[in-house]
């Protein structure tokens, strides 16, 4: 096994930090490893708002309360961008139409390789992370304490410091109930129940529903607004 299979399979959540701050050049290298994760014919469509500052970090805390959010001794947004893509698209014609899913799913795909390999490039220096898509339950109030442009939107957010916590990795899903030979298979009732089971004993006294019940809560109910409306007032729908 590498020593790069190693980092991946190690990977926990971290959402306590140590007042420490990151220094400059290792900021440097895993931005600069942020940078080069896979995208769509190279367009590059995000920016990361890189958040220092903690007058910064407690407007977002009050807009997103998770304590990694404070605690943390680098925040970065990851923005899903076509602003640039419009600048590039007007030096050649008047026309530019980037509403739409196929828009989104560029954007959204390259922001999340991005923040991938962002989090791998942290762990490799000995930081931690954890990422945070709760931010998108307050897209309107981001991109205005953030100052999005049109044709931008925030997909997630990740914290990053020194860590001042350790918990074991968390397990997956069986490999066969993930991957597939050659065709899609189906999952039994039995195999959801099955994986309750093992999420919930490696959860122990902190479990307080299932992981079947946790997919109730998400997809169970209407999708919240502001992500829809902020990417129509951005132009992206």
């Amino acid at each position: 096994m590498t020593e790069t299979i190693k980092l991946m399979q190690s990977h926990s959540s971290v959402r306590r930090f140590k007042e420490e701050e990151i220094p400059q050049e290792d900021l440097n290298e895993i931005l600069s490893a942020t940078q080069m994760a896979s995208s769509w014919k190279n367009f590059q469509s995000y920016s990361v708002i890189l958040v220092r500052s903690q007058e910064k970090k407690d407007a977002l805390f009050e807009l997103v309360p998770q304590e990694a959010i404070r605690q943390s001794a680098a925040f970065l947004l990851f923005v899903g961008d076509l602003n640039r893509a419009e600048k590039g698209a007007r030096l050649h014609t008047d026309t530019f139409q980037p509403q739409g899913v196929e828009g989104l799913l560029i954007t959204s795909v390259d922001a999340a390789l991005a923040g991938q390999n962002t989090l791998l490039a942290a762990e490799s220096l000995g930081y931690g992370g954890v990422i945070i898509g709760l931010v998108r339950y307050k897209s309107a109030e981001l991109a205005e304490l953030f100052k999005l442009p049109d044709y931008t939107y925030p997909v997630f957010g990740i914290a990053l410091g020194v860590p001042n916590q350790k918990h074991d990795v968390k397990p997956r899903l069986p490999l066969e109930n993930v991957v597939f030979e050659e065709e899609y298979q189906e999952q039994t009732a039995e195999a959801i129940e099955a994986y309750d089971r093992v999420q919930t004993e490696y959860a122990g006294a902190r479990a307080t529903t299932t992981w079947s019940q946790r997919l109730v809560e998400q997809f169970g109910q209407p999708e919240p607004s502001s992500t829809r409306e902020n990417l129509e007032q951005k132009n992206l729908l």
